[in-house]
């Protein structure tokens, strides 16, 4: 009897040491992380502070690009409809009649610093994605490693494209529709500056994000969660679904700029199906099996 409880301890003994391994790796791997992130912090800062010193240049010729008839878009929607005139005169826009306001003592010296924040975290995405592949590269296979090593430079080519297409494209006929509607003329739109500047950064940051369909595809593909099989045969509702969200994005009436905003979610969709097919070609490769289409 004795023996058994002899053995039961030593059993228990040896559980806790298991136990005890398993809560020390965990915690070792949390504060591998968190050394990442306050790296990643360190890059954001230098950012920010590099932001600031721009700050009449980010504030002039950035923020306020978009509320300024002579912007990029607007001089390019003009020449195009100049070339094509049966697109409508809506991509032709010359005037921009809102005017911004401030209503919060602090409110300009916040945005400056909201700005500048922002500025510097989009600057450091290319810095973030190199410090997560940093910690969860020594958990890759050799193989898994090798398939993945672009995965810094795709991601962050795609979120800056994102960012570009969203500021460009989505957020001037967003904002001009935005700030020249009226439900009645009696009524002046006079838009305060942080609504101005929290739609510029949720259309820009949003197509960022969505820009990274791709990579997201890459990584359920890897997992076994994604096939090619699945997004071919749901493509119908994918359709519905990305031009649900370019009517969103693009709140104008007209078909033209919806589809200039569908376009790109169309091809990413396909690219993301080519990729999933060819994760999905090499590993039936490697398990010696027939690829079913």
């Amino acid at each position: 009897m004795s023996d058994n409880k002899a053995k039961d301890l030593i059993d228990s003994i040896k559980k806790k040491g298991k136990n005890l391994e398993a809560e020390m790796s965990f915690f070792d791997h949390i504060d591998v992380l968190r050394k990442h992130l306050l790296r990643t912090l360190a890059v954001v800062t230098v950012f920010i502070c590099g932001a600031f010193y721009f700050t009449d240049f980010i504030w002039g010729k950035i923020i306020m690009g978009p509320k300024t008839p002579g912007f990029w878009t607007y001089r390019m929607g003009c020449k195009l409809v100049d070339m094509f005139p049966a697109i409508g005169k809506e991509f032709c826009i010359t005037k921009i009649d809102a005017k911004l306001i401030n209503t919060e003592m602090s409110g300009q010296f916040t945005l400056q610093m909201n700005s500048c924040i922002m500025a510097g975290i989009i600057l450091g995405v290319p810095y973030l994605l190199f410090e997560i592949w940093l910690f969860i590269k020594p958990a890759l296979l050799d193989n898994e490693r090798k398939s993945a090593s672009g995965f810094v430079f795709f991601a962050s080519v795609l979120f800056f494209l994102g960012v570009a297409f969203g500021y460009y494209i989505i957020a001037p006929f967003s904002i001009n529709f935005l700030l020249n509607f009226t439900v009645d003329e009696s009524i002046a739109n006079t838009i305060t500056i942080d609504s101005y500047l929290s739609t510029i950064l949720t259309l820009t940051l949003g197509t960022g994000l969505i820009f990274q369909l791709p990579v997201v595809i890459f990584i359920l593909s890897k997992l076994g969660v994604m096939t090619p099989q699945f997004m071919r045969s749901s493509r119908r509702y994918a359709t519905v679904l990305i031009l649900v969200v370019a009517a969103i994005v693009t709140p104008t009436a007209d078909p033209y700029t919806m589809m200039i905003v569908a376009l790109p979610l169309f091809l990413l969709y396909e690219l993301s199906i080519m990729i999933s097919a060819n994760i999905q070609k090499k590993r039936l490769k490697e398990e010696g099996l027939v690829i079913v289409k």
